[in-house]
Formats: structure tokens, sequence, C-alpha cells
């Protein structure tokens, strides 16, 4: 599966926003190449919400053992929540430690900076990951916009 079948695939959700910084942009330099996905029907980028998924094409200064800096490496990074993330990994966000091997391909893993918060990652994912992978991308926006509601609700 290839990053365009994803990126074409998240883009057909229903009030999906999605941020792709490139050369010339008001983004930072270091997320130019990258996708950032958010719930927002009003196309206004959420100001009390986090992206509910990305993918990345490159190491970060702080996290770089995926080993994305190698030709032809992205990973995409989903925010899945406690349950989910239990069922996929076996313990808690907060309870789960770093995988030994955190840039083997087409496995989902603990995210490297942000797993105690929920989320998951799939490096180039493919055969054994690309149904499972789409399934919690659906999820992942279905979860957003359902706080995008509750907030809307609150106000």
């Amino acid at each position: 599966m290839s990053m365009d079948d994803i990126l074409a695939t998240i883009r057909t959700f229903d009030g999906v926003l999605e941020l792709a910084p490139s050369a010339g942009s008001p983004f930072p330099e270091i997320a130019w190449g990258d996708h950032f996905f958010y719930y927002a029907p009003d196309g206004s980028v959420p100001q009390r919400e986090q992206p509910y998924a990305t993918i990345v094409t490159k190491n970060y200064p702080d996290d770089e053992s995926s080993d994305l800096d190698r030709p032809g490496r992205w990973r995409l990074n989903i925010h899945v929540g406690r349950d989910t993330f239990i069922e996929l990994l076996g313990s808690a966000p907060r309870e789960v430690e770093a995988p030994a091997d955190a840039a083997v391909v087409d496995t989902v893993l603990p995210h490297p900076l942000y797993r105690s918060q929920g989320w998951v990652s799939i490096i180039n994912p493919d055969k054994r990951t690309q149904d499972l992978a789409l399934r919690l991308l659906r999820g992942a926006h279905e979860s957003a916009a359902r706080r995008s509601s509750v907030s809307r609700r609150a106000r």
C-alpha cells in the first residue's frame, strides 16, 4: 500500500481537513512533505484539537527511532485511544514500553513519542497492516467527529 493510496482514502472522509506543508508555506521547514489530518468540516484548523492522524516522511530531532531518513520510508501515526491501543498491543498506553526494533515495517507499533496518549504507528503499511490501518484511520476520524460534536454542544 502506498502513501498515495492512504492519502486518497483519508481524503474521502467527510469533514476531513488535511494540512500538507510544503516549501514556501507558512509552516516550519521540518514539516514540509508531511501530512496532518483533522476533523474540521468548516475548513478551519481546530484550535483545541490535535490531528487524529499524521504521515511523517523524515526523522525529527527528537524522533529518530523509526529510521525515516532512509529512502522510501514513511510512517503513518494514528490516535486510537486507550481501548484500541490495548486491543492492538496488549498493554495500556502508559504501561507499554518502546519496542526493541522501532524501525520494523508493516507492523503496528506504539508511537515512539506519543504512545502514552494512545497513538500507534505503522512504518510503510503493506499487506499485513493495510486493512487494519484503514479501519483505524476511519475510527480515528469518527472519534474526532464525535469529540467535535460534543465540543460544539458545550459552547
